[in-house]
């Protein structure tokens, strides 16, 4: 790897907590509070340079006075460090030692005066100038354990503490952090200080501090003062309507669900700008992208996903602000709590009735992809340090977790759930808890021993499958109706499914479901005799209404059947599921690529529902580039963008439709002709009535034609004029590392892998334009490179733009040769096995479509 000084901003290394250390100072802490003293300026009233100044006085007891311990602070330089009065000899102080603190007495107060560094990688406190006004805004993200990156604090979840804050900010500025503003003084240079309320105790990694001039839109609803902010350029794109309808629904469902009112206070929504995650719990100020504020049409489906973000950070209010995990290894449940409780109030008091239907076809398509891998892990899994669980915010913690809760709530009885919650709500507030803690509730309100459940689906790895297995005589009627599970040799435990058989007819061309039987799935077979006797049906769907975690297939009557008639359910659940074995089954080599292709080109014009229409179009483009033949997968793209072509003709002008088929004729166009006409519609010479030329459209018919050599800096460089904004750039970062030279490769490279100067969402824009299907031979010679790089990387960066580089800039070439180098890199000595699971996981996913590339060529 080459680089030089003049390049590479000042890293400091991060301190990885462990598990070990943070047991034993739980041991020894208890914590009260914290006061903690923020300034943003440069003391004239300006927004400071590249330091802030904070001091933090931390209260705590001691239960063996005379012990040491430490605190975590990542800072430039400290200025006064006090314990009880006396100065801490802090010469030894390092980021990843933190500061040792001698001698406790058995109550202490310690301050900590530091100079802490702003970052432009989406971890502590963030900074950002708006490239649309120059105006600065700043946010902190502090999840895993990131709050130590402005403050002083114990930077663990089970050492919880009342929070004050004061800061001081230019005039002018919004200033918002998890209490209320109780006053609000001018300070030195025409600054404000804004004091906030002393908040309940709650652990440091939802804590928050948001400061700039903000947009802001404000309301109350029962008695809760709401509030959304917004960058000043984006306030125009603002539709705070939409987004107090789902908050003020949310908050209508989970308090009388809960039946315990939202605790703390008022309730504050940020949208931020280049946010690492979708959103973020902070308790009273909700963080989340400003991707989410729209600045282009866009279609039903992200309303829907916005909405559930919403609501799955509103979940948390409950489940991880109030009650919180004891450390890390019940992420999960976390994580899986929220997703599940915020589909549930999606399907039952928003507009999107088929939520249910989206979590089958998206949450858990990720789960079974991400538990297939060779790096699956167990739900509760072993967080032994905060680098692993920061490579661990997965499919399996949130999806395949959510998937698990939504079978117990189906074994213990909605009511029996929802009752063990309140209790466990009321019991646990402001703590912390182990997941025995949540168990032991719910065998209170059911009944039930819940202790094999956790050791079946909590404490093992992988997926189960199960199969029909269907006899007939000679008339058609059943004489035995068995459901076989399995399990790969490496993880074989079989496990007890809850779960529903649906019988399909068609009736006057509809497919609809007959017979409903729900059942135990047991061991290797399990007998379904209320099937036994009955007319054999057109098509059984085991796992009707997606109560159970587990790939499912069909028999072969079954599956003929399903093949020539997806088109005809009256449901969208039933059919999102048979989308999703469909799409397992090509993902496991047991489906060929091109007919999985034919599938969706078959049945898709029939769905209404948009988050499977836009995911059938993405795994469809997914099979063509990953799974199919090589020599057939052009011609693949070619069919599927002259589908997606006359599905354009036929759309309503400004409808969702035409938007995504436009979009989807773009990515896929192959052919000299099509993409001849991608470029007459991206330069203005044919227009496509209803279809609006905003920043979202019109970058996404421009890359297309610069991956290809259609394109190049003249296009890239009016597209950017047209609208120089932040979206526009990233946008514009990628179409450059698309540019089908060898210098454009070369200046992505070093951009991404070689410097530290991008920010967090131009380094990511720019690697996902390194690599694309229609320039493999470019990239073939950073496939050595690439691993030679790795280990410095994961030094020499932060922890997001590490993991991001190790991810994102994985060779994609499908060959053995990639999986040769991933295998003798991980075989290698003193990797973090952090980093390595990352590689595992990228290298997985080279040796599936191998398999798949060679069914698909049979």
């Amino acid at each position: 790897m080459h680089t030089t000084t003049s390049e590479r901003q000042p890293h400091v290394a991060h301190p990885n907590l462990t598990r070990a250390d943070a047991q034993r100072r739980s041991e020894l802490l208890k914590t009260h509070a914290y006061n903690v003293t923020i300034d943003l300026t440069d003391g004239a009233g300006n927004p400071g340079g590249d330091t802030f100044r904070s001091r933090s006085v931390v209260t705590f007891d001691c239960t063996a006075p005379g012990e040491s311990t430490f605190i975590d602070i990542v800072a430039e330089r400290l200025n006064e460090v006090t314990l009880n009065g006396e100065p801490v000899d802090v010469s030894a102080y390092t980021p990843e030692t933190g500061i040792v603190l001698p001698a406790l007495a058995e109550h202490n107060e310690l301050v900590v005066d530091a100079d802490c560094r702003y970052t432009n990688t989406g971890e502590g406190l963030h900074r950002f100038v708006d490239p649309s006004d120059n105006q600065t805004y700043l946010y902190t993200q502090f999840e895993t354990a990131n709050a130590n990156l402005m403050m002083a604090c114990f930077d663990q979840p089970d050492l919880k503490a009342t929070w004050t804050f004061a800061v001081t900010a230019p005039e002018g500025w919004q200033v918002i952090s998890n209490g209320t503003p109780a006053a609000t003084t001018e300070a030195e240079g025409g600054a404000v200080t804004t004091t906030f309320e002393t908040t309940k105790p709650m652990s440091p990694y939802i804590t928050a501090l948001i400061a700039g001039p903000f947009h802001v839109v404000r309301d109350e609803h029962d008695g809760i003062k709401l509030g959304i902010y917004c960058r000043a350029s984006l306030a125009p794109h603002l539709d705070a309507d939409e987004i107090f309808e789902v908050t003020k629904q949310g908050f209508d469902f989970l308090q009388e669900l809960f039946d315990f009112r939202y605790p703390f206070g008022k309730y504050d929504q940020l949208f931020v700008p280049e946010f690492n995650f979708g959103a973020m719990e902070n308790a009273g100020a909700i963080t989340f992208r400003d991707d989410y504020v729209f600045q282009s049409k866009v279609t039903e489906y992200r309303l829907e996903r916005r909405a559930e973000t919403i609501l799955h950070e509103m979940a948390h209010m409950w489940f991880g602000d109030l009650v919180t995990m004891k450390w890390w290894d019940d992420l999960w449940l976390n994580e899986s709590f929220a997703t599940f409780a915020s589909v549930h109030c999606q399907a039952e008091a928003t507009k999107y009735k088929t939520a249910w239907t989206t979590f089958a076809n998206v949450e858990k398509t990720w789960a079974y992809d991400q538990d297939t891998k060779s790096t699956t892990h167990p739900i509760a899994a072993d967080m032994v340090d905060v680098q692993a669980v920061e490579v661990n915010f997965d499919g399996i913690t949130y999806a395949k977790g959510a998937s698990v809760l939504k079978q117990l709530v189906a074994y213990v009885g909605q009511d029996a759930f929802f009752a063990a919650l309140r209790e466990y709500f009321k019991k646990f507030q402001y703590s912390n808890t182990r997941l025995a803690d949540l168990l032991a509730e719910l065998e209170k309100a059911s009944g039930r021993d819940l202790s094999w459940w956790a050791q079946q689906w909590l404490e093992t790895s992988q997926v189960n499958t199960l199969r029909p297995l269907i006899e007939t005589d000679d008339d058609g009627t059943v004489t035995s109706f068995r459901i076989e599970q399995t399990a790969v040799p490496e993880h074989p435990t079989l496990r007890t499914h809850r779960l529903a058989v649906g019988a399909y007819e068609l009736q006057d061309g509809a497919l609809v479901r007959t017979k409903r039987v729900e059942l135990d799935v047991e061991g290797e077979l399990t007998d379904v005799p209320e099937l036994v006797g009955d007319k054999r049906a057109a098509l059984y769907l085991v796992n009707d209404d997606d109560l159970a975690y587990a790939k499912i297939r069909f028999d072969e009557q079954s599956l003929g059947f399903l093949l020539e008639n997806i088109d005809k359910f009256t449901e969208s659940l039933p059919r999102a599921l048979c989308w999703g074995a469909a799409w397992d089954m090509t993902r496991d080599a047991e489906m060929r690529a091109r007919d999985y292709v034919a599938l969706v080109l078959r049945g898709i014009g029939s769905e209404q529902t948009m988050s499977v229409i836009q995911s059938l179009l993405a795994q469809a483009q997914g099979a063509l580039v990953q799974y199919a033949d090589p020599q057939w997968s052009p011609q693949g793209a070619a069919q599927l963008a002259d589908f997606a072509w006359a599905q354009l003709q036929e759309a309503e002008g400004g409808s969702d439709l035409q938007t995504v088929w436009a979009r989807a004729f773009a990515s896929a166009a192959a052919t000299d002709e099509q993409l001849d006409r991608l470029a007459a519609i991206s330069n203005g010479d044919e227009v496509i009535d209803g279809l609006p030329m905003d920043i979202d459209n019109r970058w996404a018919l421009l890359t297309p034609l610069v991956a290809a050599g259609r394109a190049g800096d003249a296009e890239i460089d009016a597209a950017l004029a047209a609208d120089p904004g932040d979206v526009a750039q990233r946008k514009a970062a990628t179409a450059r590392a698309l540019r089908a030279t060898a210098e454009a490769k070369a200046e992505a490279w070093r951009a991404v892998v070689e410097s530290d100067e991008l920010t967090n969402y131009l380094h990511e824009a720019t690697a996902a334009g390194f690599y694309s299907w229609r320039q493999y031979e470019l990239t073939r010679p950073y496939r050595d490179r690439y691993f030679d790089a790795l280990d410095e990387v994961w030094k020499s960066r932060s922890s997001a733009i590490a993991q991001q580089t190790t991810e994102l800039m994985f060779p994609r070439l499908i060959e053995q040769q990639t999986v040769d180098a991933a295998d003798a890199w991980i075989a290698g000595p003193d990797h973090s096995p952090a980093q390595a699971r990352l590689v595992a996981e990228a290298r997985d996913g080279i040796v599936r479509a191998l398999r798949a590339r060679e069914k698909d060529a049979s």
